[in-house]
């Protein structure tokens, strides 16, 4: 068995929801435009995803909005705002591939986490992701409980009969 890859990816966010709420179908990861207090504030590990979403403008632009990087609380008069809409770089050919998909699909775009990779430049994981249905966000909740309670009688039998 292969061990797992060993990344220098520093986590800053992650939006547990949209796992739940979306089925994933591709991800991408994506550069942001930010300001020096921004990255201050992430930095310190200050962000959150909760409410955010992502949005293509008609010039093409890609913009992350609703996302929280709250001030950096060693700023001046020149403090970012907490909740203003931050542009998002990839490709033309990546943009143009997911104008597309949610156009035609009914996909939309979520973001997944946000991290500093080992260049310590921000970025942003988003995916292209289809909303569940409540039955499947049911069903797959069942399943999680099912394998926690499979794990958990493995678990309980192993101990017993080594005992």
């Amino acid at each position: 068995m292969a061990k797992k890859e060993q990344s220098n990816e520093k986590m800053i966010a992650q939006n547990r929801r949209a796992r739940h709420d979306y089925e994933i179908e591709d991800t991408y990861e994506a550069g942001l435009a930010l300001t020096g207090t921004e990255v201050k504030s992430l930095r310190e590990g200050r962000a959150s995803l909760a409410e955010s979403f992502i949005s293509i403008d008609k010039r093409g632009e890609v913009w992350l909005e609703g996302a929280n990087i709250p001030e950096y609380l060693n700023g001046t008069w020149n403090n970012h705002a907490p909740k203003r809409k931050r542009k998002l770089l990839l490709h033309g050919a990546q943009i143009d591939k997911l104008r597309r998909q949610i156009q035609a699909k009914g996909y939309t775009i979520v973001p997944l986490q946000l991290y500093f990779n080992e260049d310590g430049r921000a970025k942003l994981k988003i995916a292209l992701a289809r909303g569940k249905k409540e039955y499947d966000k049911r069903q797959a909740l069942r399943e999680e409980q099912d394998k926690r309670e499979a794990l958990r009688m493995m678990r309980y039998k192993n101990m017993h009969a080594r005992g």
